[in-house]
């Protein structure tokens, strides 16, 4: 019998799921290691297949998602790394946007470039706008500074030259003469990378892809060796930012589209639980040890945007590291369990820094000497200090108990328990704001919403987040701490292409539009078919437009088919009709333009199966565990709370809160006013109480 795996690396936790043919689904969960995180992926993958009984040489897929990429630029832990750019576009990557993100703020933060100055090189080359050469590429100057990259020890380039979007022919001469002078460096180009206008967008992704890609190609490399011994005989998949998943092989020359792989498998997974239970549109919650990922599901399936920012500071928009990168539209802050709580200018601060798995929080017993969200949820009685990890990992109480009094407490002159009901009140409320960017934000009133609530962490506090915003339902999954690694086990093999043509629609020439997309969709056809995959594949190719002198543009799908003769009325139509959606309004007499169009190629492969709950109780009362005092606010303290074992829950079983529901991977917090049931797959559907 052959079975497939999905493994999750987080800052905290590194997640496993295993899907045997007969349907069996078992699920993993062990700390991060982050000296090499491949380490812990290895030994979890051989516990867990040993569990159930397999060999891995039956394992026929392995699917991957990690944040390795996004550590490494938000914790700048590349180097060696310089960038080529056309003569007196040195300062690109310096200047970028005109536009401040907030306006009247003196002390602005802007993120530092990631290559300095110094590493940044000017060749002599011009391409123009239409793609004329207005001055051909130095080759003999541009293999003089090669050589002296490669005397300097740079081991990637990033290669970004002016309108090579329209005509890559300088760049890719480029690639050549590094491969002839220094084959040992490795190539980004953006005419490959990122082919679409705007040079400080288009520069900046091209350069992360550069920055991370020797580390990344390394992992999956030593990752592969770790599975080829395990027995594995496959292809490693890895889960890219738009939410399909691609090869190692062709994530390691485009690292960059994997920068938020696992939050990606996550918004896929809450986009099923909303199909399986009748909610099309809701918002994903993911809280894990590090961050709370927020993304919203609309008609089914997660938003997704061609234009991606890493490390946004203050969830301004524009604030962040810009990528031309499809990839699923989500808000990422620093609220996880091992998000850190402090005192700064008498009042409570969590975040955005973690503990992450090493210390950790004080209560893991790790050499953790800061208070985080974990230990705050521990003090409240939320977590069970015998039955973390299903009890494989004893916290320490008294620990977590000192640490918050010294840090928080006593500074304030609170209770413990009120500085610990603080540190969660403040983390939720975090978390409250990134949600109203996710839905208001985009056009969605939350009160229409469903949430799903998932990550080690997300169903502690999932509930008081709703009931913040007035969301009228959750959706608790079962195994929540791993709903991503079960994730992806739902993904599809897919590959995004992008690549800018500016032009008016009463000027779009429709022959070209057409050429344009049936090289993209070649392209990405035989990224999927190297996957293993084959025919039939499903292309959708989309749109990006704007009124004529607008600045932003709107991803508009186009109509499913060969492009026909006249396509600008269909395109239009379009357009208007998305545009009124987000902003209420349309001008059907402003002219329109096209900018970019794309394409992705997705090809068909095994579904994720959730197995039906098999009870081991009748009913609710027989899944009750001792109760125990937990913090209730409306109370102004301890209360004894009902605890319930989720595996026990029958299917239909209702529970009525204040309540706390146990499962290996994570907890649930009822509060009162709600009401959870259960269903067929141990799902917890919760409702509100209005007022």
């Amino acid at each position: 019998m052959s079975f497939r795996v999905g493994f999750d690396v987080g800052g905290t936790f590194t997640d496993f799921a295993l899907q045997a043919d007969d349907g069996r689904l078992l699920t993993g969960k062990r700390l991060t290691t982050r000296d090499d995180p491949a380490r812990a992926c290895v030994e979890g993958l051989r516990e867990l297949v040993a569990r159930a009984g397999f060999d891995c040489a039956d394992l026929a897929q392995a699917v991957h998602g990690t944040t390795l990429g996004s550590n490494i630029v938000i914790e700048r832990k590349g180097r060696n790394v310089a960038l080529l750019t056309t003569r007196g576009f040195r300062d690109v990557l310096v200047i970028g946007r005109e536009k401040r993100y907030q306006l009247y703020d003196l002390f602005i933060e802007k993120p530092a470039p990631l290559v300095p100055r110094s590493r940044i090189h000017e060749v002599t080359e011009r391409v123009g706008f239409d793609g004329q050469v207005l001055t051909p590429l130095d080759e003999g100057k541009l293999r003089a500074t090669v050589r002296g990259l490669a005397k300097e020890g740079i081991t990637a380039l990033a290669v970004c030259f002016l309108h090579a979007y329209v005509n890559p022919a300088h760049e890719r001469r480029a690639a050549e003469i590094v491969h002839e002078e220094a084959p040992d460096i490795a190539v980004s180009l953006s005419s490959e990378v990122s082919p679409v206008i705007r040079e400080y967008e288009r520069t900046s992704t091209t350069v992360i892809n550069a920055y991370v890609m020797t580390a990344v190609r390394d992992y999956l490399e030593r990752l592969e060796r770790a599975l080829a011994d395990l027995g594995y005989r496959g292809r490693l998949f890895v889960m890219q930012s738009g939410g399909g998943i691609a090869t190692a092989e062709t994530m390691a020359r485009f690292p960059v589209r994997m920068i938020e792989s696992g939050p990606a498998a996550g918004a896929l997974m809450a986009a099923a639980y909303g199909k399986l239970t009748g909610h099309a549109d809701l918002v994903a919650f993911d809280m894990g040890g590090t961050t709370a990922k927020l993304s919203l599901i609309a008609g089914g399936r997660p938003q997704t945007i061609r234009e991606f920012e890493l490390h946004r500071i203050r969830l301004q928009p524009g604030s962040g590291i810009p990528m031309n990168i499809q990839a699923t539209d989500l808000v990422e802050i620093g609220a996880g369990g091992g998000s850190i709580a402090r005192v700064q200018m008498g009042v409570i601060t969590v975040g955005p820094d973690s503990a992450g798995a090493d210390p950790g929080p004080i209560c893991y017993g790790l050499g953790g000497t800061e208070p985080t969200v974990t230990d705050a949820n521990l003090v409240l009685g939320y977590l069970n200090p015998d039955y973390f990890l299903g009890g494989r990992m004893r916290l320490d109480l008294d620990g977590a108990r000192g640490g918050i009094e010294a840090a928080v407490a006593r500074p304030l002159g609170l209770s413990v328990p009120e500085a610990a009901w603080g540190i969660h009140q403040i983390v939720t409320t975090n978390m409250e704001l990134a949600t109203r960017v996710v839905s208001i934000e985009r056009g969605y009133d939350p009160r229409g919403l469903a949430l799903a609530a998932f990550g080690g962490s997300g169903p502690v506090h999932g509930c008081r987040l709703a009931q913040a915003l007035g969301i009228p339902r959750a959706i608790l999954p079962a195994a929540a701490g791993v709903t991503s690694a079960i994730g992806l086990l739902a993904a599809e093999v897919k590959f995004d292409l992008s690549r800018s043509y500016v032009t008016r629609l009463d000027a779009l020439d429709a022959a070209h539009l057409r050429r344009v997309l049936d090289e993209m969709i070649a392209a990405g056809s035989d990224v999927v078919r190297a996957a293993g995959v084959t025919d039939p594949l499903t292309v959708v190719t989309t749109a990006d437009m704007r009124y004529v002198g607008q600045g932003y543009e709107l991803t508009i799908p186009l109509p499913h088919g060969p492009v026909g003769a006249a396509p600008a009325g269909a395109l239009r139509e379009a357009f208007d009709a998305v545009y009124a959606h987000r902003y209420g309004y349309s001008d059907p007499k402003a002219a329109v333009e096209l900018v970019t169009v794309g394409v992705t190629v997705i090809g068909t492969g095994p579904e994720v199966r959730l197995p039906d709950h098999r009870p081991a109780a009748r009913d609710v009362e027989e899944a009750r565990k001792p109760d125990r005092l937990v913090y209730s606010p409306e109370s102004r303290g301890y209360v004894p709370c009902p605890i319930y074992d989720r595996a026990r829950l029958p299917v239909g079983g209702r529970i009525e809160g204040p309540a706390v529901v146990e499962e290996a991977e994570s907890t649930t917090v009822l509060p009162p006013g709600t009401v959870a049931e259960v269903d067929r797959w141990a799902n917890l559907l919760v409702s509100f109480e209005e007022g």
